[in-house]
C-alpha cells in the first residue's frame, strides 16, 4: 500500500474500486497523519501514513488496495496555544468529520482530553496520553444501493401531515414488529409502522437526530444516555447504536432500505439535523475531532479571548459558519443524505445560531444565501426551530421565503387557550388561521406555519392535561432541568388520576388540542407517541431517558383507543376537506371572484363578533365559518373532493353555552336569529351536518338547521359542514 498523492476533492474517505482517497481540511494544522486500524477493539493504530500534498487547506493521500470497511482516525500537528485558540494534540485520535460511517462508542478515559484532567491551569495543560484505546473510529464505505426506481413523494406542503417520532422510540415496545428488529432503523419500515402512520394520514416521518452521537461522560457516570440525540460527533454517518446489525457499514446499508420502505407507502423521510454545535462541549470537553482538527476554524471562539467559545446553543459550543469551509461542511452534508441517503427534508435545530454573522441574528446571512442558490439542497422541504439561547434569538415569523418554521406562539397560545387563559380569543383565532400575522408580510403561504402542540422537547400531550409542575426526578438532575413554564393544566389533579371526572375532563381536553391542532390553516405535526396516550410520567425534558419514560407504549386501554381512533377521524376530515388545507391565507372580505367572505367570526347569539367583543378578556367561545366553495382537490387516487363550507366552535369556558348556528348561502352571508320559511326551502332542510364533537360523539352526523341553537359543553370543540 504505497501512498500516492491523491486529490484534495472530495473530502473525506472515498473508495474508488481500486483504492482510497483521503482528504481533510486544516487551515491551521502543520502535518497530519492517518491512522488504519484491524479492528474495532484495536487500541492503537497497525499503521500510520503521512498525508504528503496539502492544496488549498486539504491534506490529502490515496491509498491502493484499501477495502470498504476499513477502520480509521487522523492524528493532527500543530501549536497547543489555547490562550490564541490553537487545541491541536497528536496524541488524540480524531474522527474524520465527514466520515459516512463512525463504529464504536466513546469509552470515557481522561486521556480524551487535550489537557490534563484536574491540572492547575485547567486547558492550559499539554496531555500526553494517547487516546486511541478510547476514541471512536471512522470507516471506508461502499455507497452502491440498489435503489431501484426509488424517488421522492414530493407531497406538497400544504397537503403534509408531519410524524414526529425518535427511531428507537416508535417501535422498542411494537410487539406487531418482529422482536430483533425494534428499536432500529429496519423497523421503521416494516409493515405495521407504516400502516399505522399511514391511519393517521401522515405524509411524512420526521426523525429525530439519527447522526452518529456522542453519550456524554456525566451521563455515562449516572447510567443514562444522550437518547434524543442532539449531540452529533459525525454529520454525513448515520448512528450505528440504532442499526439491527452491528457490521461496520451496516447503518448506512439498513437506512437506506428503512428510506426506500417508507418511500414505497408514500411516505417522506425528514431528518432534524444539530448543525449549530457538536458534541465536544465547551473548552473543557475531550478532543474528538473538529476541536483538534482547527479549533479556530470550525468554532466561534471568543474574538477578545480565543481560548473561550461564544455559546448561543448552550451546549457549550457554537459552530463557526462564519467560516466557508464549515458552511461548505453542512453544504455537503446536507446534500449528501438527500442525493445518496435520499432523504426528502431537514429540521434545522436552534436554526438562529446558523444565521448569526457577528453576533445579531441576520435573515439575510451567508448560510441562508448558500441554501437559496442551491440546486439540490432549496428543492427539500427545510424546517426551522426558529430560536436559540442568545440574544435576540427568537426569530418566529422571521425566517426566508423557501423555509417553514415551527410556530412555537401556535404551540403556546393553543395551550394557553385551553388551559384556561383569558384574552386569548383573538389570538387564537389567528393561530387557527394560519398565522398570518407570521408569514404574510414576507410573502409565504399558510405552510410556512409548522403547527404544534407537543413535540419532543416538553410534556407529551397526556402529560399537558395531567401535570402542573415538571417531574424530572429521573434525570438526576434534582428536577432543576427542563422548562418550568409549561402551559399546561392537570384538571383537579397532578398526576395519574382515578377519577371518572378528572379522567373524562382530560380525554376531553386532548381531544380539543389534538383537534385544534389538525383542523388549523397550516401544517400540523403530531409528537410520536400522543396518539397513544403516550406519558412520560411528567418528564418534561426526557433527553437522556432510553427508557420506558420514553419508549412508546402500544398497550393501549379503553380511554386510549377510543382517543386513536378520534385522531384517525381527524386525519379524514383533513383528508376530506380541501378547505383546511387552503393554499392561501383567509382575508375577511369579499373579493372580485368570490360570492361570500372567505371566512367570518361569530359570536354564540350567531353574529359576527365585533371589535370590542374581540378585545374582551372574557370572550372564550366563538365560531369560525370557511367558505368552501370553489375549493376541490384530486386525492393520490386521482378522485376529486368538492370542498364544503365548514363551521368550528370552539369553547374554551368552564361553562356551558348554546351557539347559533348562522346562515351561510352561496350568493349572501347573513346570520338571521331564527330560521325563515325561505331559508329552510333555500337549504333544503337541515344543512348543517356534525362532523364532530369532542364532547359526545354521539351526536355526529346529526343535522341542524340555519339559526338553530347548538348546546356546547365547557370545554369542548364542534365542527359542522354545510352541505347543499
Amino acid at each position: 500500500m504505497r501512498p500516492l498523492p491523491g486529490q484534495p476533492y472530495p473530502l473525506g474517505a472515498t473508495w474508488d474500486g481500486l483504492g482510497v482517497n483521503f482528504a481533510i481540511f486544516s487551515e491551521n494544522a502543520s502535518r497530519i497523519e492517518l491512522c488504519l486500524f484491524d479492528s474495532v477493539d484495536a487500541t492503537t493504530e497497525s499503521r500510520r501514513i503521512v498525508l504528503p500534498e496539502y492544496n488549498n487547506n486539504v491534506f490529502h493521500v490515496y491509498m491502493p488496495h484499501i477495502l470498504p470497511g476499513q477502520l480509521y482516525g487522523y492524528r493532527v500537528y500543530g501549536p497547543y496555544a489555547p490562550e490564541k485558540g490553537h487545541r491541536f494534540n497528536h496524541n488524540k485520535l480524531l474522527v474524520d468529520p465527514y466520515a459516512r460511517a463512525i463504529v464504536r462508542d466513546v469509552k470515557w478515559d481522561d486521556a480524551l482530553y487535550g489537557y490534563n484532567v484536574g491540572d492547575k491551569d485547567e486547558d492550559l495543560s499539554f496531555d500526553a496520553r494517547d487516546s486511541a484505546p478510547y476514541a471512536p473510529l471512522s470507516v471506508v464505505i461502499d455507497s452502491a444501493f440498489s435503489w431501484g426506481d426509488d424517488s421522492s413523494p414530493g407531497t406538497p406542503w400544504h397537503e403534509t401531515v408531519i410524524y414526529e417520532a425518535h427511531p428507537k422510540g416508535l417501535t422498542f415496545k411494537n410487539l406487531a414488529v418482529p422482536e430483533h428488529l425494534r428499536g432500529t432503523y429496519a423497523a421503521l419500515g416494516t409493515e405495521p409502522v407504516i400502516r399505522h402512520l399511514k391511519s393517521l394520514g401522515v405524509t411524512a416521518v420526521e426523525l429525530m437526530p439519527i447522526h452518529q452521537k456522542l453519550n456524554d461522560s456525566f451521563l455515562v457516570e449516572k447510567g443514562l444516555k444522550n437518547y434524543w440525540g442532539y449531540n452529533t460527533v459525525g454529520y454525513f454517518a448515520p448512528d450505528h447504536s440504532l442499526a439491527c446489525l452491528k457490521g461496520p457499514t451496516d447503518a448506512v446499508r439498513e437506512f437506506k432500505m428503512m428510506v426506500r420502505a417508507l418511500h414505497a407507502a408514500n411516505l417522506e423521510v425528514i431528518l432534524d439535523v444539530v448543525y449549530n454545535h457538536s458534541a465536544e462541549g465547551s473548552h473543557m470537553g475531550p478532543t474528538l475531532s473538529f476541536r483538534g482538527i482547527d479549533n479556530l476554524s470550525y468554532y466561534r471562539t471568543n474574538l477578545k479571548h480565543p481560548r473561550f467559545y461564544d455559546d448561543f446553543t448552550g451546549c457549550g459550543n457554537t459552530l463557526n459558519v462564519t467560516h466557508p469551509r464549515v458552511i461548505q461542511m453542512i453544504m455537503d452534508s446536507l446534500r449528501y443524505w438527500i442525493q445518496e441517503m435520499h432523504v426528502d427534508g431537514f429540521r434545522f435545530d436552534l436554526a438562529s445560531t446558523l444565521a448569526r454573522e457577528l453576533f445579531a441574528v441576520n435573515k439575510l446571512s451567508s448560510f441562508f444565501d448558500v441554501i437559496a442558490q442551491d440546486p439540490v439542497i432549496s428543492k427539500v422541504k427545510l424546517i426551522a426551530e426558529p430560536w436559540d439561547l442568545g440574544e435576540g434569538g427568537y426569530q418566529v415569523g422571521n425566517f426566508p421565503v423557501g423555509w417553514t418554521e415551527w410556530n412555537g406562539k401556535y404551540r403556546d397560545t393553543v395551550r394557553s387557550f385551553w388551559a384556561g387563559g383569558s384574552g386569548l380569543a383573538g389570538e387564537m383565532a389567528t393561530r387557527l388561521a394560519g398565522s398570518s400575522d407570521l408569514y404574510a408580510h414576507s410573502g409565504r403561504s399558510p405552510h410556512a406555519s409548522i403547527n404544534f402542540v407537543t413535540c419532543h422537547d416538553g410534556f407529551t400531550l397526556q402529560d399537558l392535561v395531567s401535570y402542573n409542575q415538571k417531574h424530572n426526578e429521573a434525570n438526576l438532575e434534582d428536577n432543576k432541568d427542563g422548562e418550568n413554564h409549561n402551559n399546561s393544566w392537570n384538571c383537579g389533579v397532578e398526576g395519574p388520576s382515578s377519577d371518572p371526572a378528572v379522567v373524562a375532563l382530560r380525554e376531553r381536553q386532548k381531544r380539543n388540542l389534538m383537534a385544534s391542532l389538525m383542523l388549523s390553516l397550516g401544517v400540523p405535526m403530531i409528537s410520536g407517541g400522543d396518539e397513544l396516550s403516550r406519558t412520560q410520567r411528567g418528564n418534561n425534558n426526557a433527553y437522556c431517558q432510553d427508557s420506558d419514560i420514553s419508549w412508546y407504549d402500544w398497550s393501549l386501554d379503553d380511554n386510549g383507543k377510543e382517543f386513536l381512533a378520534f385522531v384517525q377521524k381527524l386525519s379524514d376530515i383533513r383528508r376530506q376537506q380541501p378547505v383546511l388545507r387552503r393554499r392561501k391565507f383567509l382575508s375577511g372580505i369579499n373579493d372580485s371572484l368570490a360570492t361570500s367572505k372567505d371566512v367570518m367570526w361569530f359570536g354564540p347569539k350567531g353574529l359576527e363578533l365585533t371589535e370590542k367583543e374581540w378585545e374582551s378578556l372574557d370572550l372564550r367561545t366563538f365560531g369560525m365559518l370557511v367558505d368552501g366553495n370553489g375549493i376541490t382537490e384530486v386525492d393520490e387516487y386521482g378522485q376529486k373532493i368538492v370542498g364544503h363550507t365548514l363551521l368550528l366552535l370552539l369553547n374554551g369556558s368552564k361553562d356551558s353555552t348554546s351557539f347559533i348556528l348562522p346562515r351561510h348561502l352561496s350568493s349572501v352571508c347573513v346570520v338571521p336569529m331564527t330560521p325563515t320559511a325561505s331559508d329552510k326551502t333555500k337549504s333544503k332542510g337541515m344543512p348543517w351536518h356534525l362532523l364532530l364533537d369532542t364532547f359526545d360523539e354521539g351526536q355526529e352526523n346529526s343535522r341542524y338547521d340555519f339559526g338553530q341553537s347548538y348546546r356546547m359543553a365547557s370545554r369542548s370543540m364542534a365542527l359542522f359542514e354545510l352541505l347543499d
